[in-house]
């Protein structure tokens, strides 16, 4: 007697979602241990204002109404907000999120084909290979990517929901389950536009409603797919604008010899994953190896075409991978890498239970199912295996780039990311290399040029800086942050007139651009030149930056103390720099603590504190003559 016959239908459905769980926990579980990555995480998380403040209804409607930015996915957002409110900005309880709706996406999976099919094993197979294959790594692992592990989820109950819809009389509650959780699917990621296609594929196998309901199965999705429209066109209206789409400076002809080779590759990495990366970077295809994948194409859909009545699961595998995948195969825009692994996510579940059910059908005997239990088990622990492996690339951003210059050739993505890892751990000149690798490859992002012009400060060359900032901002006009160096880069040379109308400038593009604001408030309160100080200002600058910074900001602090006692205002600038000084002392900095004491000591003897004259070097750096005039 066997185990299945052992074990009820509900004791084994129960033990294979167990076994899921582990499995995924023992793949990708030591994720909550890993860092931030320099990958989006700054800008999507730990730096994101609407994350750091946690879920609150204010920020919840704000960012629910907003569609000005590149992908509109407020649930992704939001989610985020709620583990701010819950774990801080630690890192632990974001990965923590993504490993735990990862399970239960596996868990979905297989219920869901098991709900579909009827076939408990099969379906628990399928589950299997979609949950612990190392291409989920990216999509769990990588904070950022939780748009991927939440739209799954989704995209699953939308599944399940459907099962429901079309199993029982109809009823337009649950129809309005189906889209409601489609929307939400689709608010956690737009690459969802394609469910309604997917429904169409599982309406004709396994659930077999053509023959019964022709129109109807139609019809029913002319909402879904209305739906898919509007989030279409609000990506389309994002993305217009947006200074990182690549698309704009290459050929129509990479984007399909693209498209047709990443179809391929993703087949070769689901049966190899070997050389995984992120990401990957564009670069033209050879016409054979476009040539050969569309070939590939077309000779395994004509196939899958022509066995289908035999073999109707092979149709509905195929397709579900083929159309999933079509809205992220950059074929008339490409934003960011050539292919990702995390693009798979979703549309390999189609090849999984393909290729399950392809091996079940040829395994009729019970010596070929007894070694296909066998290597199936094996094949899975290896699985596992690599999946720890490559989700441990991501446990900090030096390794993940180290890693990913490795395994692929001329990345500026990585080069400049790894360049920005090193800035930060102050390895200045190791990092100037990287960016001038990223730059030689072709990076144009303005983001490249500010880290490098920022580094080349850092050294003394000021010369280049200023020149690298020019070149961000001729690139991105808009950029606070760009201007806000620049106008540091003049502060140091001495020329004050200058690096006040850019901090304007700064805070004119982001009016709540604490940087800037503190900037342009030390001019007036403590700079070296006389001419430019007024304490009334300052104070309205530093007060405004200290609001924007909840007064845990040290330097904005000992800022707003100097514009008061500029103000004449010595008192509250004693007690503004003694709020300083115990914040510095908290965090162990003794040359701070050293500077405010010196500062608090002018203040108490109701004196304002100012930088000594002549503090910077004067005149144009050398070799950037005649460059920045316009400023």
């Amino acid at each position: 007697m066997n185990l299945s016959n052992r074990l009820t239908g509900r004791q084994t459905c129960f033990l294979i979602c167990l076994l899921l769980i582990l499995g995924v926990w023992l793949g990708f579980g030591r994720a909550i241990e890993y860092d931030f990555v320099n990958y989006d995480d700054d800008m999507f998380v730990y730096n994101n204002s609407f994350v750091a403040n946690g879920l609150t209804v204010h920020g919840v409607v704000d960012v629910l109404t907003r569609i000005d930015q590149i992908f509109y996915y407020p649930l992704c957002t939001i989610s985020f907000m709620l583990d701010s409110t819950i774990y801080g900005l630690n890192p632990f309880g974001f990965h923590l999120t993504n490993v735990l709706l990862h399970m239960a996406n596996a868990v979905l999976v297989f219920l869901v084909l098991r709900r579909m099919t009827g076939s408990m094993w099969r379906s628990a197979l399928a589950a299997a290979l979609f949950a612990v294959h190392p291409l989920r790594a990216e999509s769990v692992v990588w904070i950022t990517e939780r748009k991927d592990v939440l739209s799954g989820f989704f995209f699953l109950l939308t599944l399940m929901a459907y099962l429901s819809y079309v199993r029982r009389p109809f009823s337009l509650m649950r129809y309005a389950a189906v889209f409601f959780l489609y929307l939400a699917g689709l608010m956690s990621k737009p690459m969802l536009v394609s469910l309604p296609f997917v429904l169409l594929l599982l309406d004709g196998w396994p659930l077999g409603r053509f023959t019964k309901f022709p129109r109807r199965v139609f019809l029913e999705k002319m909402p879904l797919l209305a739906m898919s429209a509007v989030f279409c066109a609000i990506t389309l209206m994002a993305t217009a604008g947006d200074s990182s789409v690549v698309a704009e400076h290459t050929p129509f002809s990479w984007h399909i010899g693209n498209a047709l080779v990443s179809y391929v590759a993703y087949i070769r990495q689901m049966i190899f994953p070997v050389g995984l990366a992120s990401p990957y970077p564009v670069k033209e295809v050879p016409f054979a190896e476009a040539g050969g994948s569309f070939l590939f194409l077309s000779a395994f859909s004509a196939a899958v075409v022509l066995l289908h009545k035999r073999k109707p699961y092979l149709l509905t595998g195929w397709f579900w991978y083929l159309v999933m995948l079509v809205p992220v195969l950059g074929i008339f825009r490409v934003l960011g890498p050539a292919r990702a692994d995390r693009f798979t996510y979703l549309p390999q579940i189609g090849l999984c239970f393909l290729l399950v059910w392809a091996v079940a059908d040829w395994c009729i005997s019970v010596r070929r199912r007894v070694w296909l239990s066998v290597i199936a088990v094996m094949v899975l622990i290896g699985l596992v295996a690599v999946a720890r492996q490559q989700s441990a690339y991501w446990c900090n951003s030096e390794t993940l780039w180290t890693h990913t210059l490795a395994v692929t050739d001329k990345n500026f993505v990585a080069h400049s990311n790894l360049g920005a890892t090193l800035l930060a751990q102050g390895r200045t000149k190791e990092s100037i290399r990287h960016f001038e690798q990223a730059i030689q490859l072709g990076a144009m992002q303005a983001e490249v040029y500010n880290n490098l012009g920022f580094a080349l400060a850092d050294t003394g060359d000021y010369g280049g800086a200023v020149r690298q900032y020019l070149k961000a901002l001729s690139i991105d006009p808009d950029r606070a942050q760009i201007l806000k160096n620049l106008a540091d880069t003049f502060v140091v040379l001495g020329d004050t007139e200058r690096a006040v109308r850019l901090y304007e400038l700064a805070i004119k593009k982001n009016p709540d651009f604490s940087d800037a604001l503190q900037g342009l408030a030390w001019i007036f309160a403590a700079g070296n030149n006389a001419s430019f100080r007024d304490g009334p200002r300052a104070v309205a600058l530093a007060g405004k930056a200290d609001a924007l910074c909840r007064g845990r900001d040290v330097s904005v602090l000992c800022t707003l103390a100097a514009a008061y006692a500029e103000a004449g205002r010595f008192p509250m600038a004693v007690t503004v720099a003694r709020r300083a000084l115990a914040l510095a002392v908290e965090r162990k900095d003794g040359e701070t603590v050293d500077r405010i004491r010196q500062q608090l000591g002018f203040y108490e003897r109701q004196e304002p504190y100012h930088e000594l004259p002549g503090k910077g070097r004067r005149g144009k750096p050398a070799g950037a003559e005649g460059i920045y005039e316009n400023f």
